[in-house]
């Protein structure tokens, strides 16, 4: 029978992933996640693997408690556009709040250009934010509170776009401002309602 682990690896994973955000994934070595978590580097390396499966569930780990957690709570709780500009709102507060940036977009400029293998870990994350608004464009369309001439496609990758523009922007350029003005030139393309929230249940 396998030895049971000795540590958390919710907890590991929360200190590596702080350690990733913090530092980039070039600037980190397995050494710096040892100390990090805890562990010794043959831990991390039996426990987790070698560096980019480490940096791989970190990545996970930090979007489930980001990105994905709020898709989840805006598309459960909210009608599609409604939950399209909560998203862009909250984005522009939480980068407001950290300078740290997005794990994911920070990723995406440091070592995407460089490692074809990270590259497709990003892009397929991203493509669940993009998934997200391309839903609620199509939905918010069949409930008459997104213009029927935008295209789902295209609005979703312009979007996302702002999303990534935005946390980048952020973080050399902090100003309230400008990120809110972005946010709300970019949901200028759902166009006018033709149908409020409120009367969808009207007979």
């Amino acid at each position: 029978m396998a030895r049971p682990r000795a540590f958390d690896q919710s907890t590991a994973l929360d200190a590596a992933t702080q350690r990733f955000w913090a530092a980039g994934y070039a600037a980190t070595s397995v050494r710096d996640l040892g100390g990090a978590m805890g562990l010794s580097q043959a831990s991390v390396y039996n426990a987790f693997g070698d560096k980019r499966a480490l940096f791989t569930q970190c990545l996970d780990h930090y979007l489930d408690a980001t990105m994905r957690a709020r898709i989840a709570r805006l598309e459960q709780s909210l009608p599609p556009r409604q939950a399209i500009e909560t998203f862009l709102h909250e984005i522009v507060e939480r980068s407001l709040e950290s300078r740290l940036g997005c794990m994911l977009a920070n990723t995406a400029l440091e070592v995407a250009p460089h490692d074809t293998e990270i590259a497709a870990i990003i892009a397929e994350r991203m493509s669940e934010l993009e998934s997200f608004f391309r839903r609620c464009t199509e939905a918010g369309q069949r409930a008459g509170t997104i213009a029927a001439s935008v295209d789902p496609i295209a609005t979703a990758q312009l979007l996302l776009t702002t999303v990534m523009g935005l946390r980048v922007l952020a973080r050399g350029y902090p100003q309230r401002d400008l990120l809110e003005g972005a946010a709300r030139q970019a949901l200028s393309v759902l166009g006018s309602p033709t149908t409020h929230p409120t009367e969808r249940n009207t007979p």
